[in-house]
């Protein structure tokens, strides 16, 4: 077992952020923060991710100021846009078409704030979506998959038939890039615990 004196914060709400961090052997609490995820004007995808990572590590840091933060956040990009999550079905639809029968690249940006000092970087990887019907479109739109997740598509669910293959970390898409989010948390001094 591996052993740290400081607490590690998980600053998401995102089921699948905790998932991937608590199948990579970290103990952590979650304590998700409340930041604007707008884009700003003129703003690149990977500045996006970036600031919007490091808005949520500090105001959650600003409370915990003795704990470990990670916060992270993930767009996807085609054609130099950036796709965050659809506002409604008729959103999530567009953006799938968008992505049908090419590449886009899916950025994350993760910050970690600790006593090592604040640290933040972005993962890139890209995915290659077969050609969609507008039913299979509209099939997926239908079991609500979409609603919630950047680009509206979750690769480690029923979109996982759509994907014919990914460039970089898979675990980037699904939306922490785990072996980034390692090492910078090595940095910190925080090594998790061995896997049970």
């Amino acid at each position: 077992m591996y052993h740290c004196a400081v607490r590690l914060i998980l600053a998401s709400a995102s089921p699948r952020r905790s998932e991937l961090l608590r199948a990579a052997g970290f103990d952590f609490q979650v304590v998700p923060a409340d930041v604007d995820e707008r884009p700003l004007p003129g703003e690149s995808p990977d500045t996006y991710v970036r600031r919007v990572a490091l808005d949520k590590a500090l105001a959650v840091a600003a409370c915990l100021p003795d704990a470990v933060v990670l916060a992270a956040d993930t767009c996807v990009v085609v054609d130099d846009a950036i796709l965050g999550k659809p506002a409604d079905e008729a959103d999530a639809a567009s953006m799938l078409a968008m992505l049908s029968g090419r590449p886009h690249d899916v950025l994350t940006g993760v910050a970690v704030i600790g006593p090592a000092g604040t640290r933040v970087e972005s993962a890139d990887s890209r995915v290659v979506f077969a050609p969609l019907s507008a039913g299979e479109i509209a099939w997926y739109v239908a079991s609500g998959e979409p609603s919630d997740k950047a680009g509206a598509y979750a690769i480690q669910g029923l979109a996982s038939r759509f994907v014919e293959r990914v460039e970089g970390s898979y675990s980037n898409v699904v939306g922490l890039p785990v072996a980034l989010v390692y090492r910078l948390l090595r940095e910190q001094g925080f090594l998790g615990r061995a896997a049970d």
